[in-house]
């Protein structure tokens, strides 16, 4: 060990005494601190400008853009200038013949000269650790923990490279060329992940060879074992390697002596990587202040329920628009989705079937009008230079699955205890993968029967197969959209009661505007539905108080007579915005976090809503706002052009109800009926209203959960980011642009300068 420590610390001061070192420093202290100062002074002008701020920390240092980012990006270029000498050198000079024939041993030379670039790699840490503390003094609740991480990660990734360049310093005599050779192998390994991902075997193998967003994870505050065992058995291999091509000379050994060496040690490093990297060996350490990188506690209580390994088939459809995600090409990128699922459920199984068939790409049906189904698959297949042999025909893959009632898009199935469930790709999406709240509500699916909300029909309410204006499907069925409730985990049906009483099985019995008066034998059914304590929502429209006001009078609620307007300049007066209640706020969190936030809901064209005393408890969630709101009886004339409030009329501004929700106890459960003013609130154009920042998605998620009695959607929301609130101005930040721009990198020279000079007169 004296040794190993003696040759460091002369490996040291020959790097030291040469301005190749000092430059490598200066230059990233520069480029490292023109993208921190650059960043913080970003999100300081944001929050100047009144933009609310979260996860500064990460925004700032981790993710794809981040600090860090830049770092991993960049890094390679400088290690081949550190590491082309350390071998190349002796081997020019001839002193590695002096060193052969001493005492020192082989791997006490390699090691020395490692150590020796483990030490100068922690100076480069170092420096950015003074990023860090910069950002400690800038940041609000600065999560040092998660910096901790992605230093780590970025340090191994440096060691890493470091080995590499050692091993390729041993193999030339000639400096420059082991600087051009380390950067080939490095740029190899970036990009070796990417070759031949189409084969089974060698797919494994070049993924696991690739160093390339090795080091992502820890960047991100997750540290895994398997990332760590990783970079571990990097180093080891290629100082392996270097002390094997060092002790060649001195032994006269066979060649196939020498071969079976560097096999055996390669081999065994990669059968320790495949070990380590398995789903039931890996340790994680989430770093994050709000474990952001881990499931919530309510995802892994579901998660928890799963006694039996869970089955996930992927079904690609070669005629689908997301053919691509899941190839063999793109088998392991697929494969790394399921990563924070199999940190709780490693015996997951995960497989993949490929088929062609119909699909909703209405793209390529019209570039191939007339052409059959096999014929435009072999044309598909040609083009995406895939075996149709792979692909199993229409006839073949239904009698495995019919898959029809999906669209036939690329699908994930969960099975589980001889149930399915569903997990969809969403179009028109920046990241089409479902989210943490997508998977698990299909998780659970398997193991809680999902309620059912059944949507009445049959006297023109709002549609839930049909995707106008005023109708649901976007909100409720559509495969293909996120939000909607199939996909949030409820089953939805539509429902006629013209035959006979509302099944048992319906959760929640939905009547979304019917416009014709409901027959007396549908009210007698809904009547009979409300005793045995049904949940319910109930939504009018101005123009239906007839309708619904007598189904309604046995609840003691109104539809109020006329129409309620806001007044505006730019919108219609039939705009009408809704606000979170303080009563409302008091019952629910997220309502608290609506009103505490001031979100308002659209209600284009809606009553109030009036209650006397019942046997329900009746609570106000959402109001018009009195300031700007009327409710306007008699006939209302929009073609005049801006109408606006007009006391002499008798409009009187006041807070109207728009929704309320009723609860009472009865067998033996609480019953929970809403009602509103307003049907148009979870159709397409509200839902999608860009014109106006409003909340109807997440009022829509708040209302099913109360009536499904917080089963879906699953709650995946985490604590506030603490880290949320930039502590100095943006005039500031160019006072700490001169410090980390100007003043270390002048330190830093003139520390260089006078080394150098020292070095010289002595």
């Amino acid at each position: 060990m004296k040794v190993t420590l003696r040759i460091a610390r002369v490996e040291l001061s020959t790097l030291f005494f040469s301005p190749i070192a000092w430059l490598v420093l200066i230059v990233f202290t520069f480029q490292t601190g023109l993208t921190f100062v650059d960043k913080l002074k970003l999100y300081a002008g944001y929050q100047e400008m009144g933009s609310r701020l979260s996860f500064i920390t990460s925004a700032i240092f981790g993710g794809p853009l981040g600090l860090f980012s830049e770092i991993q990006r960049n890094v390679y270029l400088y290690i081949p200038l550190l590491t082309m000498g350390l071998m190349s050198r002796e081997l020019s000079s001839g002193s590695i013949k002096l060193l052969l024939s001493s005492p020192v041993k082989t791997r006490e030379i390699i090691l020395g000269k490692y150590l020796a670039m483990m030490v100068y790699c922690l100076l480069l840490i170092a420096i950015l650790a003074i990023f860090a503390v910069a950002g400690m003094y800038s940041i609000q609740s600065f999560d040092m923990l998660y910096i901790t991480s992605g230093l780590l990660g970025i340090y191994l990734l440096i060691c890493a490279y470091a080995a590499i360049g050692l091993f390729m310093s041993s193999l030339t005599a000639y400096q420059v060329v082991a600087a051009v050779s380390t950067l080939v192998v490095l740029a190899a390994l970036n990009y070796v992940g990417l070759l031949w991902q189409d084969v089974n075997f060698v797919r494994d193998l070049t993924y696991f060879l690739s160093i390339s967003g090795r080091a992502d994870q820890m960047r991100d505050g997750l540290i895994i074992s398997k990332d760590l065992c990783y970079f571990v058995l990097v180093i080891t291999l290629f100082l392996g390697l270097s002390i094997m091509l060092l002790q060649s000379g001195r032994e006269a050994k066979p060649l196939w002596v020498k071969i079976a060496r560097y096999s055996l040690l390669t081999v065994t490093v990669l059968m320790l990587g495949y070990i380590s990297s398995r789903p039931g060996l890996a340790l994680y350490a989430d770093m994050t202040a709000t474990k952001t990188r881990t499931l919530t506690a309510t995802s892994q209580q579901i998660i928890k329920q799963l006694k039996e390994p869970l089955k996930v088939t992927t079904y690609v459809n070669l005629m689908d628009d997301f053919w691509h995600m899941g190839i063999p090409k793109s088998r392991n990128k697929d494969v790394n989705f399921w990563q924070p699922y199999q940190r709780f459920m490693p015996d997951m199984k995960i497989n993949y079937v490929y088929y062609y068939d119909t699909s909703m790409a209405e793209w390529l049906y019209k570039g191939n009008k007339g052409v059959s189904l096999d014929t435009l698959a072999k044309r598909m297949a040609k083009a995406r230079e895939l075996s149709l042999k792979m692909f199993m025909p229409p006839a073949e893959i239904r009698k495995i699955i019919d898959l029809r009632p999906e669209e036939n898009r690329f699908v994930r199935c969960l099975e589980y205890n001889g149930k399915r469930s569903f997990l969809r790709e969403y179009a028109g999406e920046m990241d089409p993968n479902p989210g943490e709240a997508e998977v698990l509500a299909a998780i659970k699916r398997l193991v809680v029967t999902p309620p059912k909300i059944g949507f009445l029909t049959g006297n023109n309410e709002r549609a839930i197969d049909k995707v106008g204006d005023k109708d649901y499907k976007g909100s409720t069925a559509e495969l293909s959209y996120r939000k909607s409730l199939v996909n949030q985990g409820f089953d939805v049906t539509a429902l006629s009661l013209e035959e006979g009483d509302v099944p048992e099985d319906i959760a929640v019995l939905v009547i979304a505007d019917p416009k014709k008066t409901l027959p007396p034998a549908v009210s007698e059914r809904i009547i009979r539905y409300i005793d045995r304590g049904g949940n319910m929502l109930i939504a009018g429209e101005p123009g239906r108080q007839e309708v619904l006001n007598p189904l309604l009078n046995k609840l003691g609620v109104q539809l109020k007579e006329g129409i309620l307007l806001h007044e505006s300049r730019d919108f219609s007066p039939d705009l009408v915005m809704g606000y979170i209640t303080t009563a409302a706020a008091a019952t629910s969190g997220n309502y608290k976090n609506f009103w505490t936030d001031s979100v308002k809901m659209s209600m284009i064209s809606s009553v109030g809503v009036q209650y006397t005393q019942s046997d329900f408890k009746v609570t106000e969630i959402l109001a018009t706002d009195s300031s700007k709101s009327w409710n306007k009886t008699g006939q209302l004339n929009q073609d005049t052009g801006y109408v606006q409030f007009d006391p002499s009329t008798g409009d009187v501004k006041a807070t109207t109800p728009i929704a309320v929700s009723l609860t009472r106890q009865t067998k033996g459960k609480e019953q929970r009926i809403m009602v509103l003013g307003d049907a148009d609130f979870m159709s397409a154009p509200e839902l999608n209203r860009y014109n106006i920042r409003v909340g109807n998605f997440f009022f829509m998620f708040e209302m099913f959960k109360w009536l499904s009695y917080d089963e879906y959607p699953v709650d995946v929301s985490r604590p506030k980011a603490p880290d949320s609130k930039i502590l100095i101005a943006k005039e500031d930040v160019t006072i700490l642009r001169i410090i980390l721009l100007v003043l270390l990198p002048a330190v830093l020279f003139i520390s260089a300068v006078a080394l150098l000079i020292r070095r010289k007169r002595r």
